[in-house]
């Protein structure tokens, strides 16, 4: 699949049709997140809009869609809830001024510390989260509320769709590049499935369906009926839900069974449509929350957490365009642009966003590249809210599984099954739990700050072992240290061990040719050495520091003594001579 990306060639139809086609993509996966926040679907669809326009134009990588995402509508579901929905819109704004700072501190950057094991580790759990999401698209809302999975002609006739328009993005490009398959799949699908809807007979459809093949439009509905049911049941204080689904419910009380279908039966359209106008500004149409401290420090850590959220997966998805299509992008412009997209976001009542790697994937496979792509998207999106809105709920939901199945199917990378045993153990092993955490707590950010923690961890306790010394006598009788191996924090403990003051002569040598001394824990532990030499009454000499090193000891004077002796100090990469040993008197 990645071979495949990269075929394709960078012209201005390419980015039409592949903007058109993300656009179509982006409709479910708007209305679905915002269903997971707890908020309206058109102020999901108003976020991807905002932030994939501005993110496409000012952010660091063409060919990138951004827009709302599941990974930031589960950090403020609780706030909404908690809070209610006026406190979202200054989080978010706080969100993009917390990540301005983070592009202006140029930090961006420190996305190249993620190891290629924990790479790994996120797209294929990210292949697990996406194929497990689409198969929420096979269920329908039964009579108490609850969803539960089609069963018969319905369900049977939709996997069949789904598996259509699987084939065809798999075997056009063998016939012709000249659109994308995604998109050809879309549209014959979509008119399968009108013409399936206007044929077949009702009683084919799943339980509580209006049509045989469930469409954007039944999505919608569907999601209200389960809201409406979870609002009669929490006031009735009989069923706690969580935000990602509806509990199963065992019975309900004849009354309480009334309520839940006269709920389900008299929802308001508007909430079953994404037909709307063009963004306010969020105070006149929410009430505006206290401007106070007290209120900073309500919407403080759940901003803090959207914009570390969003960025490690902007960046991330970054990463991996990059490598799909052999380009650079720009880390800490991206930290900017996202930045920029949040706060506008919030200003006119959107919920927030970031990259999304799903639609990217969509957008590069058709042929995005630049930034006309990503930017045409969100304006067709606009175009299907304010005036094509009827024809969009009429997308067949199969249409839209398929096509995120066969994003999973090229995200997933399959060759990382056969590393076992190829590669060292403890990276096998980080990315096999970055997928883990990723597949079971759908929380890509956390399992990204997961994986470096264990290899940075792994890391530390490989080279905490390295230290060891080379020992011998010189022609004066010091006993001389060749040091081999880093010193720093976690090799102190062995670095003191190599040494026995009791029995060493009274010069010893300690040669840092082949080390270096990296932090205060490691000249801790050289006054340390020093020390136990100081009171026998022996000296110590530090030979070979580099400049690096004798900076940072002259810089700890209250630590280490340091005086110059006559014995010059050679490097291999320069001709030069520099400056005498240093020789420790005390401490």
């Amino acid at each position: 699949m990645l071979d495949l990306f990269r075929t394709q060639p960078k012209n201005l139809k390419n980015e039409l049709l592949s903007g058109l086609t993300v656009a179509l993509a982006l409709v479910s996966e708007a209305i679905a997140f915002a269903f997971v926040a707890g908020v309206s679907p058109i102020i999901g669809l108003y976020s991807a809009i905002m932030i994939g326009l501005i993110c496409a134009l000012c952010g660091g990588r063409p060919g990138m869609i951004s827009g709302a995402t599941g990974a930031m509508a589960v950090v403020v579901v609780s706030l909404v809830a908690i809070y209610g929905i006026e406190y979202l819109f200054p989080t978010v704004i706080l969100c993009g001024l917390l990540q301005l700072i983070v592009g202006f501190a140029r930090l961006g950057v420190l996305i190249r510390m993620v190891p290629h094991s924990v790479m790994l580790g996120f797209v294929n759990g990210l292949a697990v989260v996406i194929c497990m999401a689409q198969f929420g698209s096979f269920k329908t809302v039964s009579s108490i509320g609850s969803l539960q999975f089609m069963r018969g002609p319905a369900l049977w006739i939709m996997v069949a769709l789904a598996a259509l328009t699987m084939a065809i993005i798999w075997l056009l490009p063998k016939l012709t590049k000249a659109v994308p398959a995604s998109l050809v799949a879309i549209l014959v699908v979509s008119a399968i499935g009108i013409a399936s809807n206007r044929l077949l007979p009702a009683y084919l459809a799943a339980e509580n369906q209006s049509h045989v093949v469930t469409t954007v439009g039944d999505m919608l509905a569907t999601n209200s009926k389960v809201a409406a049911a979870k609002a009669v049941l929490s006031e009735g204080q009989h069923s706690r839900t969580s935000s990602h689904d509806t509990v199963e419910i065992a019975a309900l009380m004849p009354e309480q069974a009334a309520a839940v279908t006269s709920a389900m039966n008299n929802i308001d359209p508007k909430s079953t449509s994404i037909s709307a106008g063009l963004p306010t500004l969020f105070f006149q149409s929410f009430a505006l929350p206290p401007m106070t401290l007290a209120t900073l420090w309500i919407i403080f850590p759940f901003a803090a957490v959207l914009a570390a959220v969003g960025l490690v997966e902007s960046l991330m998805t970054l990463t991996l365009i990059d490598e799909i299509t052999e380009t650079q992008g720009n880390s800490n412009r991206e930290c900017l642009g996202q930045g920029i997209a949040n706060i506008v976001c919030g200003l006119f009542g959107g919920m927030g966003g970031c990259a999304m790697i799903g639609q990217s994937l969509i957008n590069v496979e058709s042929g995005g590249r630049g930034r006309t792509s990503g930017a045409f998207a969100a304006c067709c999106l606009l175009a299907f809210v304010m005036f094509f809105s009827q024809w969009i709920e009429m997308i067949p939901m199969a249409a839209l599984v398929g096509v995120m199945f066969m994003v999973m199917i090229g995200t997933f990378e399959w060759a990382s099954l056969k590393l076992y045993r190829k590669v060292p153990f403890i990276d096998f092993l980080v990315m096999v739990i970055v997928t883990l955490y990723t597949a079971i707590m759908h929380d890509l950010a956390s399992a990204v700050i997961l994986g470096v923690i264990v290899s940075s961890l792994a890391f530390t306790f490989k080279h905490a072992k390295n230290v060891n010394a080379d020992i011998k006598c010189n022609e004066h009788g010091a006993k001389v240290y060749q040091l081999h191996g880093p010193l720093f924090f976690a090799s102190t403990t062995q670095f003191k061990e190599l040494f026995d003051a009791r029995k060493d002569p009274d010069t010893v040598v300690i040669d840092f040719y082949f080390t270096r001394v990296y932090d205060h824990s490691a000249m801790e532990a050289i006054q340390v050495v020093a020390k136990k030499y100081q009171q026998l009454g022996k000296t110590v000499h530090l030979t070979h520091l580099s400049e690096e090193c004798r900076q940072m000891i002259r810089k700890a004077k209250d630590l280490i003594t340091v005086s110059f002796s006559e014995e010059p100090q050679y490097h291999l990469t320069t001709d030069k001579f520099l400056p005498p040993s240093e020789t420790v008197r005390g401490v």
